[in-house]
Protein backbone atom coordinates (compact mmCIF):
# COMPACT_ATOMS: atom_id res chain seq x y z
CA UNK A 1 0.00 0.00 0.00
CA UNK A 2 1.33 3.40 -0.97
CA UNK A 3 2.26 5.80 1.81
CA UNK A 4 -0.01 8.82 1.97
CA UNK A 5 1.27 12.37 2.30
CA UNK A 6 -0.55 15.50 3.42
CA UNK A 7 -0.07 18.71 1.46
CA UNK A 8 -1.17 21.98 3.01
CA UNK A 9 -1.04 25.26 1.11
CA UNK A 10 -1.43 28.82 2.35
CA UNK A 11 -1.71 32.23 0.72
CA UNK A 12 0.22 34.92 2.59
CA UNK A 13 0.10 38.68 2.15
CA UNK A 14 -3.62 38.82 1.35
CA UNK A 15 -4.39 41.76 3.65
CA UNK A 16 -1.58 43.81 2.12
CA UNK A 17 -2.39 42.91 -1.48
CA UNK A 18 -6.14 43.58 -1.54
CA UNK A 19 -6.27 47.31 -0.63
CA UNK A 20 -2.89 48.22 -2.18
CA UNK A 21 -3.14 51.31 -4.32
CA UNK A 22 -6.59 52.17 -2.90
CA UNK A 23 -8.45 50.32 -5.68
CA UNK A 24 -11.96 51.17 -6.80
CA UNK A 25 -14.97 48.88 -6.55
CA UNK A 26 -14.42 46.83 -9.71
CA UNK A 27 -10.73 46.22 -9.02
CA UNK A 28 -11.13 45.37 -5.33
CA UNK A 29 -14.06 43.04 -6.02
CA UNK A 30 -12.05 41.24 -8.70
CA UNK A 31 -9.04 40.86 -6.41
CA UNK A 32 -11.18 39.51 -3.57
CA UNK A 33 -12.92 36.94 -5.73
CA UNK A 34 -9.66 35.87 -7.33
CA UNK A 35 -8.07 35.32 -3.91
CA UNK A 36 -11.18 33.51 -2.66
CA UNK A 37 -11.18 31.16 -5.63
CA UNK A 38 -7.44 30.42 -5.61
CA UNK A 39 -7.62 28.29 -2.47
CA UNK A 40 -10.64 26.47 -3.93
CA UNK A 41 -9.39 25.95 -7.48
CA UNK A 42 -5.71 25.09 -6.93
CA UNK A 43 -6.24 21.91 -4.86
CA UNK A 44 -8.98 20.73 -7.22
CA UNK A 45 -6.81 21.43 -10.25
CA UNK A 46 -3.87 19.60 -8.66
CA UNK A 47 -5.97 16.51 -8.03
CA UNK A 48 -7.43 16.65 -11.55
CA UNK A 49 -3.99 17.07 -13.18
CA UNK A 50 -2.66 14.05 -11.26
CA UNK A 51 -5.70 11.97 -12.25
CA UNK A 52 -6.63 11.25 -8.64
CA UNK A 53 -9.97 10.87 -6.87
CA UNK A 54 -11.92 13.95 -5.80
CA UNK A 55 -12.26 12.33 -2.39
CA UNK A 56 -8.63 13.27 -1.64
CA UNK A 57 -9.61 16.93 -1.20
CA UNK A 58 -9.59 17.53 2.53
CA UNK A 59 -10.44 21.20 3.01
CA UNK A 60 -10.26 24.32 0.86
CA UNK A 61 -11.07 28.00 1.05
CA UNK A 62 -10.16 30.70 3.51
CA UNK A 63 -6.72 31.33 1.93
CA UNK A 64 -5.55 27.74 2.53
CA UNK A 65 -6.18 24.14 1.51
CA UNK A 66 -5.35 20.57 2.55
CA UNK A 67 -5.17 17.50 0.28
CA UNK A 68 -4.18 13.87 0.74
CA UNK A 69 -1.86 12.44 -1.96
CA UNK A 70 0.08 9.23 -2.62
CA UNK A 71 3.82 9.49 -1.98
CA UNK A 72 4.78 8.83 -5.60
CA UNK A 73 3.27 12.13 -6.83
CA UNK A 74 5.19 14.32 -4.39
CA UNK A 75 7.57 15.66 -7.07
CA UNK A 76 4.73 16.35 -9.53
CA UNK A 77 2.80 18.22 -6.85
CA UNK A 78 5.84 20.34 -6.12
CA UNK A 79 6.26 21.24 -9.80
CA UNK A 80 2.57 22.18 -10.02
CA UNK A 81 2.78 24.47 -6.99
CA UNK A 82 6.01 26.15 -8.13
CA UNK A 83 4.29 27.14 -11.38
CA UNK A 84 1.20 28.33 -9.50
CA UNK A 85 3.32 30.40 -7.11
CA UNK A 86 5.13 32.07 -9.99
CA UNK A 87 1.83 33.00 -11.63
CA UNK A 88 0.37 34.30 -8.37
CA UNK A 89 3.36 36.52 -7.76
CA UNK A 90 3.12 37.89 -11.29
CA UNK A 91 -0.58 38.71 -11.09
CA UNK A 92 -0.28 40.21 -7.61
CA UNK A 93 2.86 42.18 -8.47
CA UNK A 94 4.88 40.22 -5.90
CA UNK A 95 2.51 41.07 -3.03
CA UNK A 96 0.93 37.62 -2.67
CA UNK A 97 2.82 34.43 -1.84
CA UNK A 98 1.86 30.77 -2.01
CA UNK A 99 3.61 28.50 0.50
CA UNK A 100 3.05 24.81 1.07
CA UNK A 101 4.20 22.05 3.39
CA UNK A 102 4.24 18.29 2.80
CA UNK A 103 4.58 15.52 5.37
CA UNK A 104 3.73 11.83 5.75
CA UNK A 105 0.26 11.05 7.05
CA UNK A 106 1.70 9.06 9.93
CA UNK A 107 1.22 9.44 13.66
CA UNK A 108 -1.16 11.49 15.77
CA UNK A 109 -2.71 14.55 14.12
CA UNK A 110 -1.11 16.89 16.65
CA UNK A 111 2.32 15.53 15.65
CA UNK A 112 1.51 15.76 11.93
CA UNK A 113 0.30 19.33 12.34
CA UNK A 114 3.51 20.27 14.15
CA UNK A 115 5.60 18.90 11.28
CA UNK A 116 3.57 20.94 8.80
CA UNK A 117 3.90 24.10 10.89
CA UNK A 118 7.66 23.60 11.27
CA UNK A 119 8.06 23.35 7.50
CA UNK A 120 5.97 26.48 6.99
CA UNK A 121 8.20 28.40 9.37
CA UNK A 122 11.34 27.26 7.54
CA UNK A 123 9.92 28.26 4.18
CA UNK A 124 8.71 31.65 5.34
CA UNK A 125 12.15 32.34 6.77
CA UNK A 126 13.90 31.49 3.48
CA UNK A 127 11.18 31.59 0.80
CA UNK A 128 13.38 31.20 -2.29
CA UNK A 129 15.33 28.25 -0.91
CA UNK A 130 12.33 25.91 -0.86
CA UNK A 131 10.39 26.77 -4.00
CA UNK A 132 12.89 26.50 -6.82
CA UNK A 133 12.27 30.09 -7.82
CA UNK A 134 14.86 32.70 -8.64
CA UNK A 135 13.89 36.33 -8.22
CA UNK A 136 13.61 37.81 -11.72
CA UNK A 137 15.48 40.98 -12.54
CA UNK A 138 12.38 42.71 -13.84
CA UNK A 139 9.14 40.94 -13.04
CA UNK A 140 6.24 41.81 -15.34
CA UNK A 141 3.69 44.22 -13.88
CA UNK A 142 0.29 43.36 -15.38
CA UNK A 143 -2.46 45.95 -15.28
CA UNK A 144 -5.75 45.77 -13.43
CA UNK A 145 -7.82 44.73 -16.45
CA UNK A 146 -7.80 41.04 -15.53
CA UNK A 147 -9.18 41.57 -12.02
CA UNK A 148 -11.79 44.11 -13.12
CA UNK A 149 -12.96 41.76 -15.87
CA UNK A 150 -13.00 38.77 -13.51
CA UNK A 151 -15.12 40.63 -10.96
CA UNK A 152 -17.69 41.50 -13.64
CA UNK A 153 -17.99 38.09 -15.29
CA UNK A 154 -18.13 36.17 -12.01
CA UNK A 155 -21.29 38.01 -11.01
CA UNK A 156 -23.39 35.83 -13.32
CA UNK A 157 -21.03 32.93 -14.12
CA UNK A 158 -22.18 29.36 -13.56
CA UNK A 159 -18.76 27.68 -13.89
CA UNK A 160 -15.10 28.40 -13.23
CA UNK A 161 -12.21 26.71 -14.99
CA UNK A 162 -8.43 26.35 -14.96
CA UNK A 163 -5.64 25.56 -17.43
CA UNK A 164 -2.03 24.50 -16.77
CA UNK A 165 -0.75 27.11 -19.23
CA UNK A 166 -1.84 29.86 -16.79
CA UNK A 167 -1.88 28.14 -13.38
CA UNK A 168 -2.80 31.27 -11.41
CA UNK A 169 -5.54 32.49 -13.74
CA UNK A 170 -9.20 31.80 -12.95
CA UNK A 171 -11.41 31.49 -16.03
CA UNK A 172 -15.17 31.33 -16.50
CA UNK A 173 -15.13 29.77 -19.97
CA UNK A 174 -12.79 27.33 -21.65
CA UNK A 175 -9.99 25.84 -19.63
CA UNK A 176 -8.84 22.25 -19.24
CA UNK A 177 -10.76 21.57 -16.00
CA UNK A 178 -14.09 23.12 -15.04
CA UNK A 179 -16.28 23.16 -11.94
CA UNK A 180 -19.78 24.46 -11.36
CA UNK A 181 -20.38 27.27 -8.89
CA UNK A 182 -22.78 26.14 -6.20
CA UNK A 183 -23.26 24.44 -2.85
CA UNK A 184 -23.00 20.74 -3.75
CA UNK A 185 -19.94 18.75 -2.56
CA UNK A 186 -18.40 18.77 -6.05
CA UNK A 187 -19.11 22.48 -6.68
CA UNK A 188 -16.97 25.52 -5.94
CA UNK A 189 -18.62 27.86 -3.40
CA UNK A 190 -18.65 31.56 -4.25
CA UNK A 191 -20.76 34.06 -2.31
CA UNK A 192 -21.42 37.02 -4.62
CA UNK A 193 -24.63 38.92 -3.84
CA UNK A 194 -24.70 42.20 -5.73
CA UNK A 195 -27.34 44.93 -5.44
CA UNK A 196 -28.40 46.39 -8.77
CA UNK A 197 -29.26 49.84 -10.01
CA UNK A 198 -32.93 50.79 -10.29
CA UNK A 199 -33.07 49.69 -13.93
CA UNK A 200 -31.54 46.32 -13.00
CA UNK A 201 -28.77 46.52 -15.60
CA UNK A 202 -25.65 47.34 -13.58
CA UNK A 203 -24.21 46.68 -10.16
CA UNK A 204 -25.05 49.46 -7.72
CA UNK A 205 -21.99 51.51 -6.79
CA UNK A 206 -21.18 52.65 -3.27
CA UNK A 207 -22.71 56.14 -3.77
CA UNK A 208 -25.91 54.53 -5.10
CA UNK A 209 -26.08 52.28 -2.04
CA UNK A 210 -25.50 55.30 0.18
CA UNK A 211 -28.48 57.07 -1.42
CA UNK A 212 -30.70 54.23 -0.20
CA UNK A 213 -30.17 54.99 3.49
CA UNK A 214 -32.99 56.39 5.62
CA UNK A 215 -30.83 59.24 6.93
CA UNK A 216 -27.62 60.84 5.73
CA UNK A 217 -26.32 59.18 2.53
CA UNK A 218 -23.17 57.47 3.79
CA UNK A 219 -21.71 54.10 2.89
CA UNK A 220 -19.22 51.89 4.66
CA UNK A 221 -17.49 48.52 4.84
CA UNK A 222 -18.40 45.90 7.45
CA UNK A 223 -15.91 43.16 8.26
CA UNK A 224 -16.11 40.30 10.73
CA UNK A 225 -13.70 37.67 11.99
CA UNK A 226 -14.13 34.67 14.29
CA UNK A 227 -12.33 35.13 17.62
CA UNK A 228 -9.41 32.77 18.35
CA UNK A 229 -10.19 30.65 15.30
CA UNK A 230 -6.56 29.50 14.96
CA UNK A 231 -6.48 28.33 18.58
CA UNK A 232 -9.66 26.34 18.06
CA UNK A 233 -8.24 24.60 15.01
CA UNK A 234 -4.93 23.84 16.76
CA UNK A 235 -6.74 22.11 19.60
CA UNK A 236 -8.45 19.56 17.35
CA UNK A 237 -7.34 15.99 17.93
CA UNK A 238 -7.75 14.42 14.49
CA UNK A 239 -7.62 15.33 10.82
CA UNK A 240 -11.27 14.31 10.55
CA UNK A 241 -12.21 16.96 13.12
CA UNK A 242 -10.04 19.50 11.32
CA UNK A 243 -11.71 18.89 7.95
CA UNK A 244 -15.21 18.73 9.43
CA UNK A 245 -14.88 21.98 11.36
CA UNK A 246 -13.20 23.78 8.45
CA UNK A 247 -16.10 22.84 6.19
CA UNK A 248 -18.71 23.87 8.78
CA UNK A 249 -17.28 27.35 9.22
CA UNK A 250 -16.86 27.86 5.48
CA UNK A 251 -20.42 26.73 4.79
CA UNK A 252 -21.79 29.04 7.46
CA UNK A 253 -20.17 32.15 6.01
CA UNK A 254 -20.74 31.23 2.37
CA UNK A 255 -24.35 30.28 3.02
CA UNK A 256 -25.70 32.45 5.80
CA UNK A 257 -24.05 35.68 4.68
CA UNK A 258 -25.42 35.39 1.16
CA UNK A 259 -28.89 34.45 2.40
CA UNK A 260 -28.82 37.39 4.78
CA UNK A 261 -27.88 39.71 1.91
CA UNK A 262 -30.96 38.57 0.00
CA UNK A 263 -33.45 39.52 2.73
CA UNK A 264 -35.79 42.44 1.94
CA UNK A 265 -34.10 44.88 4.33
CA UNK A 266 -30.64 44.26 2.84
CA UNK A 267 -30.82 43.08 -0.77
CA UNK A 268 -30.85 46.58 -2.34
CA UNK A 269 -28.51 48.16 0.21
CA UNK A 270 -25.45 45.90 0.45
CA UNK A 271 -22.91 44.24 -1.84
CA UNK A 272 -21.06 41.13 -0.71
CA UNK A 273 -17.30 41.38 -1.07
CA UNK A 274 -15.94 38.19 0.44
CA UNK A 275 -16.61 35.18 2.61
CA UNK A 276 -13.80 32.95 3.85
CA UNK A 277 -13.14 30.15 6.28
CA UNK A 278 -13.63 32.38 9.32
CA UNK A 279 -14.41 35.89 8.05
CA UNK A 280 -16.51 38.02 5.72
CA UNK A 281 -16.73 41.52 4.25
CA UNK A 282 -19.67 43.49 2.84
CA UNK A 283 -20.18 47.13 1.89
CA UNK A 284 -23.22 49.30 1.45
CA UNK A 285 -25.59 51.73 3.18
CA UNK A 286 -24.40 52.42 6.73
CA UNK A 287 -27.77 51.81 8.43
CA UNK A 288 -28.27 48.46 6.67
CA UNK A 289 -24.77 47.33 7.71
CA UNK A 290 -25.53 47.88 11.41
CA UNK A 291 -28.66 45.73 11.17
CA UNK A 292 -26.73 43.20 9.09
CA UNK A 293 -24.06 42.91 11.79
CA UNK A 294 -26.62 42.37 14.57
CA UNK A 295 -28.44 39.65 12.67
CA UNK A 296 -25.29 37.82 11.59
CA UNK A 297 -23.97 37.81 15.18
CA UNK A 298 -27.25 36.22 16.30
CA UNK A 299 -27.01 33.56 13.60
CA UNK A 300 -23.37 32.83 14.44
CA UNK A 301 -24.24 32.39 18.12
CA UNK A 302 -26.89 29.83 17.18
CA UNK A 303 -24.44 28.10 14.83
CA UNK A 304 -21.79 27.66 17.53
CA UNK A 305 -24.33 26.53 20.12
CA UNK A 306 -25.46 23.80 17.77
CA UNK A 307 -22.21 22.64 16.17
CA UNK A 308 -19.52 23.40 18.76
CA UNK A 309 -21.25 22.36 21.97
CA UNK A 310 -18.98 19.29 22.26
CA UNK A 311 -15.82 21.41 22.09
CA UNK A 312 -14.73 22.95 25.41
CA UNK A 313 -13.59 26.56 25.72
CA UNK A 314 -14.79 29.81 24.14
CA UNK A 315 -12.31 29.77 21.22
CA UNK A 316 -13.98 29.96 17.82
CA UNK A 317 -17.42 30.50 19.37
CA UNK A 318 -17.66 34.29 19.16
CA UNK A 319 -17.26 36.82 16.39
CA UNK A 320 -15.96 40.38 16.34
CA UNK A 321 -16.92 42.92 13.68
CA UNK A 322 -16.01 46.46 12.68
CA UNK A 323 -17.74 49.08 10.55
CA UNK A 324 -15.72 51.79 8.78
CA UNK A 325 -17.59 54.67 7.13
CA UNK A 326 -16.41 56.45 4.01
CA UNK A 327 -15.54 60.11 4.71
CA UNK A 328 -16.78 61.10 1.24
CA UNK A 329 -19.10 59.43 -1.26
CA UNK A 330 -16.32 59.17 -3.85
CA UNK A 331 -13.73 57.65 -1.49
CA UNK A 332 -12.12 54.58 -3.14
CA UNK A 333 -13.53 51.33 -1.83
CA UNK A 334 -10.03 49.96 -1.26
CA UNK A 335 -9.27 52.80 1.14
CA UNK A 336 -12.35 52.14 3.28
CA UNK A 337 -11.74 48.39 3.10
CA UNK A 338 -8.24 48.90 4.53
CA UNK A 339 -9.65 51.20 7.19
CA UNK A 340 -12.16 48.53 8.22
CA UNK A 341 -9.26 46.13 8.76
CA UNK A 342 -7.64 48.65 11.10
CA UNK A 343 -10.90 49.08 13.02
CA UNK A 344 -11.25 45.32 13.33
CA UNK A 345 -7.75 45.04 14.75
CA UNK A 346 -8.56 47.76 17.29
CA UNK A 347 -11.68 45.89 18.37
CA UNK A 348 -9.86 42.58 18.70
CA UNK A 349 -7.04 44.13 20.70
CA UNK A 350 -9.57 45.64 23.12
CA UNK A 351 -11.83 42.62 23.63
CA UNK A 352 -13.54 39.65 21.99
CA UNK A 353 -17.15 39.17 20.97
CA UNK A 354 -17.61 42.87 20.27
CA UNK A 355 -18.36 45.44 17.57
CA UNK A 356 -16.40 48.55 16.60
CA UNK A 357 -19.05 51.06 15.62
CA UNK A 358 -18.94 54.83 15.15
CA UNK A 359 -15.70 55.31 17.06
CA UNK A 360 -16.37 52.98 20.00
CA UNK A 361 -15.92 49.27 20.74
CA UNK A 362 -19.07 47.77 22.23
CA UNK A 363 -20.03 44.36 23.50
CA UNK A 364 -22.94 42.95 21.57
CA UNK A 365 -25.30 43.41 24.51
CA UNK A 366 -24.24 47.07 24.65
CA UNK A 367 -25.18 47.40 21.01
CA UNK A 368 -28.76 46.50 21.93
CA UNK A 369 -28.70 49.25 24.57
CA UNK A 370 -27.37 51.70 22.00
CA UNK A 371 -30.15 50.74 19.57
CA UNK A 372 -32.83 51.38 22.19
CA UNK A 373 -31.29 54.72 23.14
CA UNK A 374 -31.02 55.67 19.46
CA UNK A 375 -34.76 55.09 19.11
CA UNK A 376 -35.39 57.39 22.07
CA UNK A 377 -33.15 60.08 20.60
CA UNK A 378 -34.78 59.97 17.17
CA UNK A 379 -38.25 59.93 18.73
CA UNK A 380 -37.54 63.38 20.22
CA UNK A 381 -37.15 64.65 16.65
CA UNK A 382 -39.82 62.67 14.83
CA UNK A 383 -42.53 62.54 17.46
CA UNK A 384 -42.02 65.64 19.59
CA UNK A 385 -40.60 68.08 17.04
CA UNK A 386 -37.24 68.78 18.70
CA UNK A 387 -34.75 70.27 16.22
CA UNK A 388 -32.20 67.69 14.94
CA UNK A 389 -29.45 70.12 15.99
CA UNK A 390 -29.97 68.97 19.58
CA UNK A 391 -28.14 65.73 18.75
CA UNK A 392 -25.03 67.66 17.79
CA UNK A 393 -25.27 69.67 20.98
CA UNK A 394 -25.43 66.45 22.97
CA UNK A 395 -22.35 65.17 21.14
CA UNK A 396 -20.59 68.36 22.24
CA UNK A 397 -21.51 67.66 25.86
CA UNK A 398 -19.95 64.22 25.53
CA UNK A 399 -16.67 65.80 24.47
CA UNK A 400 -16.78 68.36 27.27
CA UNK A 401 -17.41 65.81 30.00
CA UNK A 402 -14.46 63.58 29.20
CA UNK A 403 -12.44 63.44 32.36
CA UNK A 404 -8.87 64.60 32.43
CA UNK A 405 -6.25 62.17 33.78
CA UNK A 406 -6.49 62.07 37.57
CA UNK A 407 -9.82 63.89 37.71
CA UNK A 408 -12.29 62.27 40.08
CA UNK A 409 -15.52 63.77 38.82
CA UNK A 410 -17.01 66.52 36.70
CA UNK A 411 -17.53 69.73 38.64
CA UNK A 412 -20.99 71.23 39.14
CA UNK A 413 -23.12 68.39 37.71
CA UNK A 414 -26.23 70.59 38.06
CA UNK A 415 -24.88 72.76 35.24
CA UNK A 416 -24.70 69.74 32.98
CA UNK A 417 -28.31 68.82 33.70
CA UNK A 418 -29.45 72.42 33.17
CA UNK A 419 -27.74 72.47 29.77
CA UNK A 420 -29.24 69.10 28.95
CA UNK A 421 -32.73 70.37 29.75
CA UNK A 422 -32.17 73.45 27.61
CA UNK A 423 -30.99 71.35 24.67
CA UNK A 424 -33.97 69.03 24.90
CA UNK A 425 -36.41 71.89 25.25
CA UNK A 426 -39.52 72.12 27.37
CA UNK A 427 -43.11 71.18 26.83
CA UNK A 428 -46.13 70.73 29.05
CA UNK A 429 -46.96 67.50 27.26
CA UNK A 430 -46.87 64.64 29.72
CA UNK A 431 -45.59 62.25 27.05
CA UNK A 432 -42.75 64.64 26.19
CA UNK A 433 -41.75 65.10 29.82
CA UNK A 434 -41.77 61.35 30.35
CA UNK A 435 -39.68 60.73 27.21
CA UNK A 436 -37.20 63.45 28.21
CA UNK A 437 -36.76 62.05 31.72
CA UNK A 438 -36.23 58.55 30.35
CA UNK A 439 -33.68 59.84 27.83
CA UNK A 440 -31.66 61.70 30.48
CA UNK A 441 -31.65 58.65 32.72
CA UNK A 442 -30.39 56.45 29.90
CA UNK A 443 -27.66 58.94 28.98
CA UNK A 444 -26.19 59.68 32.40
CA UNK A 445 -27.92 57.37 34.89
CA UNK A 446 -30.22 58.24 37.76
CA UNK A 447 -27.50 59.64 40.00
CA UNK A 448 -27.07 63.34 39.07
CA UNK A 449 -23.53 63.36 40.46
CA UNK A 450 -22.40 60.56 38.15
CA UNK A 451 -21.72 61.94 34.70
CA UNK A 452 -19.74 59.06 33.29
CA UNK A 453 -21.46 58.88 29.94
CA UNK A 454 -21.57 55.35 28.58
CA UNK A 455 -19.83 54.32 25.32
CA UNK A 456 -23.16 52.96 24.09
CA UNK A 457 -24.64 56.42 24.63
CA UNK A 458 -22.00 58.02 22.41
CA UNK A 459 -22.66 55.44 19.71
CA UNK A 460 -26.40 56.00 20.04
CA UNK A 461 -25.93 59.74 19.56
CA UNK A 462 -23.91 59.30 16.35
CA UNK A 463 -26.37 56.66 15.17
CA UNK A 464 -29.35 58.95 15.77
CA UNK A 465 -27.55 61.93 14.20
CA UNK A 466 -26.88 59.99 10.99
CA UNK A 467 -30.49 58.77 11.01
CA UNK A 468 -32.04 62.23 11.25
CA UNK A 469 -29.70 64.35 9.10
CA UNK A 470 -30.51 64.89 5.46
CA UNK A 471 -28.25 64.78 2.40
CA UNK A 472 -27.30 68.45 2.56
CA UNK A 473 -26.29 68.46 6.23
CA UNK A 474 -22.67 68.03 7.26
Amino acid sequence: MSVQILLQGKLLGVEEFLPSGQPGEALLTGRLRWVSLLSEILPRALIAELGLSKMLLGSSGGDQFLVVLPEEVRAQAGTFLVAARSGIRELSQDRLELFWAITENLGDWTVVRKRLNDEFQRKQGTPLAYTGLVQPEAAPKPGSEYFESLGRVLRDATTVSWSPESPATILTTGGKHSWTIGTTPDSVPLARHTALTDDGREAATAPVLASRTEGRPVWGVLRGDVDSFGIRMRRLQSIEEYVQLSVLYKQFFAGEVEVLCSLPEFWRKVNLLHTGGDDFAVYGAWDALIGFARELQRLFQRFTEEHLKEFPGPEGKTITMALALAPELDTPLGSVYGRSRDRLEIAKSADKDCFFLLGRTLEWKQLSDAAELKDELTAMVREFGVAPQYLRDLCGIYRETRRAPGAKRVERPWRFHRRLLRILGSSRSRDFQKARASLIADLVGKNPANLKLRPSGRVALEWARLSTEGPSET
